[in-house]
């Protein structure tokens, strides 16, 4: 009986963690900044990315958005397709994809930890969004309002 209830346990756990994994993934959040670098927690700007990081690609006139991706990774072609469709769509706005295991320095000081990993930058390379996982293209849309405004 009490490896039932161990069972329905780790059933009941995993489920939960699959919903609220579902949910998350892909959402494109504000960047919060890091614990003691002294910035309070009106200030939302995060890291800055420059094209020495990105090893010469060019970033947008008024946005990039930032895609870290693996070889072996199925959603990153998908998550390609989408912000390339929306870098199309907007004036000034470029896709760079980035190997996230040919640029670990880059990954580790950015806190990637999966792929795809997108990073919404302003028009001076401030990450302003972050999403783990592939985002919906309204999201990305509605980032980038606030990337270029």
């Amino acid at each position: 009986m009490t490896g039932l209830w161990v069972a329905v346990g780790v059933l009941l756990a995993a489920t939960i963690f699959g919903l609220v994994r579902r949910r998350r993934d892909g959402v494109l959040r504000r960047v919060a900044p890091a614990a003691g670098d002294g910035r309070d927690e009106a200030d939302m700007t995060g890291d800055r990315i420059d094209v020495y990081d990105l090893r010469g690609a060019v970033l947008g006139e008024r946005a990039t958005l930032l895609q870290f991706s693996s070889a072996f990774c199925a959603p990153c072609r998908a998550t390609r397709r989408v912000l390339g469709e929306v870098a199309d769509m907007v004036d000034g706005v470029v896709h760079v994809e980035v190997d996230a295991e040919e640029n670990l320095d880059l990954v580790r000081r950015l806190g990637v930890l999966r792929t795809p990993t997108v990073l919404v930058l302003d028009a001076a390379g401030t990450v302003v969004r972050r999403a783990a996982g592939q985002p919906r293209k309204a999201d990305v849309i509605a980032a980038l309002g606030e990337a270029v405004a």
